[in-house]
C-alpha cells in the first residue's frame, strides 16, 4: 500500500462516528490534562487504560495518543496564565510565556503557542508517515540478539538523560526490570516471586502499577498542602500573533518541528529535553538574546513546537521497532499488547487499520486542538479554579474503580494502592519512576529475546556481538556507562580526597 493510500484509508477509519468520538474525547481530556497542574498525560492515560478494554484496538490507541499529544497544547495555558507548568514539557514556556501576560500580551503569546503546537505537530506526523515504511525495512531484518541490544541502549540512554541523579535512575531501572519478573516464566513456566499468590502468579498488572505510581502517588503528593494559583485576570485580546511577531517566531518554529522530532524519536529525549534545547537554541541564535526570560516571543514559538513535534516523533520507534522511547510510550506499549498487537516491523502489514488510523487521527486531532485552545481558552482559565479539594478525590475514584474493573479483583486494588505509595516514597526521595515504567514494560519482551537468542546460538553468548547492529547497540551502550561511571567518579573524587 502507497504511502497515500495508506493515509486515505485511514482517513475513512478515523471519520467513522465512533473512531471520530474518541478522537475528540482524547484531544479534550489531554488539553484539559495539560491545563490542570500536576496530572499529566501519563497519569491520565493510566487511569483512563482501563475504558479502552471494551472498545475496537484502533479507538483505543487513537485515544490515548489523543491524550499524550493533547496534554502538549494544553499545557501552555498554564505556563502563561499561572506560571505553573501544566505538564512538565511546559516548564520552559514559563520563562517568557508568563513574562508576555505580565507585560498585556498574553493572547499573542497563547495564539502562537497554540498555532506553532499545530506546524510542529503536523511536521511530525508527515515525517513519521514517509518514514516508518523504509524503517520497518530495515527493522525486519532485526532479529532476537539485535532486539535485545536496541533494548539495552534504550534503557542505557535513559539512564543516561536522567534530570536528576543516574545513580538513582539505575536503580529505578533494575527495579523495573526485577518487577517484571514477577509471575510465571516465560519459558519454563514455574512461579517466580509469587509467594503463593493466586494474583502474582499472573504477573503485576501494569495498569495498577501505573496507576498506582502516577495517579495515587499524586494525590498523596497533593495532601501536603493547597496549591495556590495565582490567575492572570486581564482581559484575553489580539490572540492572533500580528506580522512581527511571526516575523521573529518563523525561524523558532522551523528549527523546534525539525529538532523536536528528531529528539522525540530518540529514547530518553521526548518532549522535556526538546522544549530545553530549543530553548537554548534560540538563546543562542537570537540576535536579541537579552530579552529572553523577559518576555521574548521566540521563547515561547520555539520550545512549544519543539515539544509537539517530539510528541509526533515519539511515535516512530513505538510503532515500527516496537520500542518505547519514554514512560507516556511505554504505557501505549501496554495498552497495545492488551489489545492483542504487537507493535514492531510487522505492525504496517498486519495491523494497517491501526496505523494509517492513528496516523490519520493525528491530523484530525491537530485540527481539533487548534479550535480548543483558541476559542476556548476562556473556558480553560475557568477550569483553572477549580479546586484540589475536589480534583483529588475525583482522580482516587477514578484509579479505584479502574483497577478493581480489569478482573474484579479486590487485590489489583491492593497492588495499586502500595505503588501510590512507593511512587510517593520515591518522589519524596527524587527518585525517577520513569526508567522503572520502561524497564517494568520492556522485561519480558528483553527476557524473551535473550532467551531466543542463546537458543539459536546453543547457549553461546558470542551471539550478540558477532552480529554489527547488535554488536554496535552494546559499544555504545557501554560508552554511555562509561562516560557515566567517569562523571560520577569526578563528582566523588574531591570528596574521597577530602
Amino acid at each position: 500500500m502507497s504511502v497515500f493510500g495508506g493515509l486515505l484509508s485511514g482517513f475513512q477509519i478515523v471519520l467513522q462516528p465512533a473512531n471520530f468520538l474518541y478522537c475528540f474525547i482524547g484531544v479534550f481530556i489531554g488539553t484539559l490534562i495539560g491545563v490542570l497542574p500536576g496530572i499529566g498525560p501519563i497519569g491520565a492515560m493510566s487511569i483512563l487504560l482501563p475504558t479502552t478494554f471494551g472498545v475496537s484496538p484502533v479507538s483505543a490507541i487513537i485515544m490515548l495518543a489523543g491524550i499524550y499529544y493533547g496534554a502538549m497544547y494544553g499545557g501552555s495555558t498554564t505556563s502563561i496564565l499561572v506560571n505553573i507548568p501544566g505538564e512538565s514539557a511546559s516548564v520552559v514556556t514559563c520563562l517568557d510565556g508568563y513574562q508576555m501576560a505580565r507585560n498585556g500580551r498574553a493572547g499573542p503569546a497563547l495564539g502562537i503557542s497554540a498555532l506553532g503546537s499545530f506546524i510542529g505537530g503536523t511536521f511530525s506526523i508527515v515525517a513519521l508517515m514517509f518514514l516508518a515504511n523504509p524503517l520497518a525495512n530495515v527493522a525486519l531484518k532485526f532479529g532476537p540478539p539485535e532486539y535485545f541490544s536496541l533494548m539495552c541502549l534504550c534503557l542505557t540512554i535513559l539512564i543516561y538523560l536522567a534530570k536528576g541523579s543516574v545513580l538513582k535512575a539505575i536503580v529505578m531501572g533494575l527495579f523495573g526490570l526485577l518487577l517484571s519478573t514477577v509471575g510465571l516464566d516465560l519459558t519454563t513456566g514455574k512461579p517466580r516471586f509469587a509467594y503463593g499468590s493466586a494474583t502474582l502468579y499472573d504477573g503485576i498488572g501494569m495498569v495498577p502499577l501505573v496507576m498506582g505510581l502516577f495517579g495515587i502517588s499524586e494525590v498523596f503528593t497533593n495532601l501536603e498542602g493547597p496549591l495556590e494559583r495565582v490567575i492572570f485576570k486581564s482581559k484575553l485580546k489580539n490572540l492572533f500573533p500580528n506580522l512581527d511577531d511571526w516575523k521573529r517566531s518563523a525561524g523558532p518554529i522551523t528549527r523546534g518541528s525539525i529538532l523536536g522530532f528528531l529528539l522525540g524519536i530518540l529514547p530518553g529525549g521526548g518532549a522535556i529535553t526538546s522544549s530545553f534545547v530549543s530553548y537554548t537554541v534560540e538563546k543562542k541564535v537570537s540576535k536579541h538574546p537579552e530579552e529572553f526570560g523577559k518576555g521574548a516571543i521566540e521563547g515561547v514559538a520555539g520550545p512549544e513546537t519543539a515539544n509537539n513535534a517530539a510528541a509526533g516523533g515519539a511515535f516512530v520507534p513505538l510503532l515500527v521497532l516496537g520500542i518505547p522511547p519514554n514512560a507516556v510510550m511505554a504505557v501505549l506499549l501496554g495498552a497495545l499488547i492488551i489489545q492483542g498487537v504487537a507493535p514492531g516491523p510487522t505492525l504496517i502489514n498486519d495491523h494497517p487499520d491501526i496505523f494509517w488510523g492513528v496516523i490519520a487521527s493525528m491530523y484530525v486531532g491537530n485540527i481539533m486542538l487548534l479550535a480548543l485552545n483558541l476559542p476556548l481558552i476562556g473556558m480553560w482559565v475557568k477550569v483553572l479554579k477549580v479546586p484540589y479539594g475536589i480534583l483529588m478525590p475525583l482522580i482516587l475514584l477514578f484509579c479505584l474503580i479502574g483497577s478493581y474493573s480489569l478482573g474484579n479483583n479486590i487485590y489489583d486494588v491492593v497492588i495499586m494502592v502500595i505503588f501510590g505509595i512507593v511512587g510517593y516514597i520515591l518522589n519524596k526521595f527524587e527518585y525517577e519512576v520513569a526508567p522503572l515504567v520502561l524497564a517494568f514494560i520492556l522485561g519480558p519482551i528483553m527476557e524473551t529475546a535473550f532467551r531466543r537468542s542463546l537458543i539459536m546460538s546453543d547457549g553461546a553468548f558470542s551471539i550478540f556481538w558477532t552480529r554489527p547492529i547488535s554488536a554496535a547497540s552494546l559499544i555504545i551502550a557501554a560508552l554511555l556507562f562509561a562516560s557515566t561511571g567517569l562523571a560520577l567518579y569526578r563528582k566523588t573524587k574531591p570528596m574521597i580526597t577530602e
